[in-house]
């Protein structure tokens, strides 16, 4: 009779206009190889917050996703006192990315 505990981040997803990546883990406790109970664990990271920390598939995902474009409408959007648009605008003449 061996117990053993496995985790995994079994689904990661990107949502919204500010592509914030969300995390689900799966805890699995697990006898001789079959599951006895499992729980989950959900969190985001949003454009412009750090992500070291993460594993390197959601870093990479990261990566991808919050360009300096997105990460700067998102931040823009926080701020009441600007409109997002004209952010976006900025950073796209600053980067010459796309919007």
């Amino acid at each position: 009779m061996a117990l053993s505990k496995v985790i995994t981040e079994d689904k990661i997803e990107i949502v919204g206009e500010y592509k914030t990546v969300q995390i689900r883990t799966c805890t699995q406790i697990l006898e001789d190889g079959v599951e006895l109970s499992s729980g989950f664990h959900r969190h985001a990271v949003t454009a412009g917050q750090d992500y070291s920390n993460e594993s390197a598939e959601v870093q990479a995902i990261c990566a991808a996703v919050h360009t300096p474009v997105v990460v700067a409408a998102y931040l823009a959007s926080q701020v009441v006192d600007e409109p997002v648009e004209e952010v976006v605008e900025e950073v796209v003449e600053e980067t010459g990315e796309p919007e």
